[in-house]
């Protein structure tokens, strides 16, 4: 390699890393966007009552997780859903469903039940999801 082909690659090298400030934030922070409140926190105070249905409640009976990850997989496998939807908690106990949390549609949470019933039978699922706008 000569030296003048040595010395233009080096140049171009220098001259890639002056412009690699312009490409990054100035501080870390910058690149991070701003603080976002929780949503769910009033679902939340509304688990911690005795008779309210939670995650922790799904049995491990083999049936149940079958039923489960059944559903899981149908509402994953559903890709017109938002990452709210994907992400709603499914409990079954003793073969009946509940289905809790946020989704973005009245229509999501027709199709999220829907698919449920599939799953677990007519008159073993009860829909609390909720439906919670964009911001």
């Amino acid at each position: 390699m000569t030296t003048a082909l040595k010395k233009t690659r080096l140049v171009m090298f220098l001259l890639g890393l002056s412009c690699l400030p312009v490409c990054l934030p100035a501080h870390a922070e910058d690149a991070q966007p701003a603080s976002v409140e929780p949503d769910n926190s009033q679902v939340n105070i509304r688990d911690r009552n005795a008779g309210e249905v939670t995650a922790d409640q799904g049995t491990n009976q083999k049936s149940d997780r079958e039923i489960m990850q059944s559903i899981r997989k149908s509402v994953m496998a559903d890709k017109s859903l938002s990452t709210y939807a994907h992400n709603v908690k499914i409990i079954a106990v003793n073969g009946k469903v509940t289905l809790k949390g946020p989704v973005r549609s009245d229509a999501e949470s027709k199709s999220i039940e829907d698919q449920a019933t599939q799953v677990a039978g007519a008159g073993n699922v009860t829909n609390q999801l909720s439906v919670k706008a964009a911001r």
